[in-house]
């Protein structure tokens, strides 16, 4: 068995991040999921949050996805973004502000709200916040 895996990341407006690696983790709409080489094929939705790139000898890269799809085939793991950053690309203090106005419109009991895009805005929100705090994280334990 092969001890990586060809990974793509693209978004709707590029490709994000193409490399051979050793483990992936994602946000599934079930929870976290890890892909190691000879993982089963498997479709699944994703939810807003961090993708994980692990590469030969531990170095890692995060990713950011506002949802999207993860593919895994026998050599190949292609995560098809909405939208997909570099976690490092990520405002923290746009997040917030975005995260305040999505609580705002969330809160308000206009009868005029879509609550479901207000819902999908805060989750959004939520998800670039906790990306940039799992990569702050690590910076402080590395």
């Amino acid at each position: 068995m092969a001890n990586s895996f060809k990974c793509n990341i693209v978004s709707a407006e590029e490709a994000i991040f193409s490399g051979e690696i050793e483990q992936l983790v994602a946000s599934g709409m079930m929870g976290d999921l890890g892909i190691l080489p000879g993982h089963a094929p498997l479709l699944t939705e994703l939810q807003p949050g961090p993708i994980r790139v692990i590469h030969d000898g531990g170095a890692e890269e995060n990713f950011y996805v506002s949802g999207g799809f993860l593919e895994v085939q026998p050599d190949v793991v292609t995560i098809l973004a909405d939208a997909a950053s570099r976690a490092g690309d990520l405002d923290e203090a746009a997040a917030e502000e975005a995260r305040q106005h999505a609580l705002k419109a969330f809160n308000d009991k206009s009868s005029e709200l879509d609550y479901t895009r207000a819902a999908a805005e805060l989750a959004e929100a939520v998800a670039q916040l906790r990306t940039i705090q799992q990569l702050r994280k690590k910076a402080g334990k590395g």
